[in-house]
């Protein structure tokens, strides 16, 4: 979209080279952005009436002619009318809330303190709604079980090498989608490892099974030889994409008869996660370098412990079986 105003264009450009946010998460934040000045334009009933917008719908208003003078005049009463409006209108989750107040803040903030082209930062005393902690969703070894197996029964041997080593490498190394899709070749090291290029285009390298190694060597003797840098190789001999990964997992999900419970590839790094977690005796710093997450807190949501391990713990209490003299 283009702006009349360089505001929001220079902050997107502050994120991606000086924050160096991934472009994906960018996108996010300035749909979050896009979506307040239509509801301040509403609110300030700076659009065409004829249009006959209402609360429920601002997506016609447009925003691309949004400018300091316009963002001077908004106040912590606009703030907290939008997050208001986000709850009650549009039935936004406590963590999409969270999200866009997040988007904000960022945007407040590069105004008030990195550029300075704003007196008072709106968002200032503006707290974000309380969060329920909730357990990551994560397949458990039986559904892995049946996914591999649904993997296994495909009849075409490209995909069903290519398809098995892509779903084993996201679940043995907790990769992000993103991240998977853009390994190439030359990634490879002879050391079993790979080099993964994660948020930030920061590096870090991620050290295989070799139940993993098995499966990629697998899919290499039935992969193109072609000048295709990309491991993993569409139908259409070009860099598989995330969409396409997508579907491949869904499908694979019906034949599992695992397609209700609501997983993703992204429920494949939360199942990697929780596995290596529970069953591979790893603390939970080594387990954030794996993921490639900035902060540790991030990483503890997968530190929950499951109904087994409860159950051992209460079995392993000395007065389980403490014999007590009865007189």
């Amino acid at each position: 979209m283009a702006y009349n105003s360089s505001i929001i264009y220079d902050w997107t450009d502050y994120l991606e080279s000086i924050i160096e946010m991934s472009s994906n998460t960018v996108r996010v934040y300035i749909s979050d952005i896009e979506g307040f000045f239509r509801y301040i334009k509403y609110r300030y009933k700076l659009y065409d009436e004829n249009l006959n917008i209402t609360l429920d719908d601002l997506s016609s208003i447009t925003v691309n002619d949004i400018d300091l003078d316009l963002v001077k005049k908004i106040n912590i009463q606009d703030i907290i009318s939008y997050i208001s409006y986000l709850d009650k209108y549009m039935d936004n989750s406590s963590a999409t809330r969270s999200r866009k107040i997040s988007s904000l803040r960022s945007f407040f903030e590069y105004l008030h303190v990195v550029i300075k082209v704003i007196d008072i930062d709106p968002m200032s005393t503006i707290r974000g709604p309380k969060l329920s902690k909730r357990l990551p969703i994560h397949l458990d070894i039986e559904s892995v079980k049946k996914l591999l197996e649904a993997i296994l029964e495909t009849e075409n041997i490209f995909y069903r090498k290519r398809d098995y080593a892509i779903i084993i490498t996201f679940l043995n190394t907790g990769v992000r989608l993103s991240e998977l899709t853009n390994i190439d070749l030359e990634h490879i090291n002879k050391d079993a490892s790979l080099n993964i290029i994660g948020k930030g285009n920061k590096e870090r390298k991620i050290y295989l099974n070799d139940t993993t190694i098995d499966a990629i060597n697998d899919y290499l003797s039935v992969r193109p030889n072609i000048e295709e840098s990309a491991l993993f190789l569409s139908n259409r001999n070009t860099r598989i994409s995330n969409r396409a990964i997508q579907h491949m997992l869904d499908k694979y999900l019906k034949i599992a008869g695992l397609a209700d419970k609501g997983f993703s590839p992204h429920k494949l790094r939360h199942t990697a996660a929780t596995l290596l977690y529970q069953y591979g005796n790893i603390d939970i710093r080594t387990l954030q370098v794996l993921l490639g997450h900035e902060n540790v807190s991030t990483t503890q949501i997968y530190t929950h412990v499951s109904d087994e391990q409860l159950r051992a713990a209460v079995n392993l209490n000395p007065l389980q079986n403490i014999e007590l003299k009865d007189s």
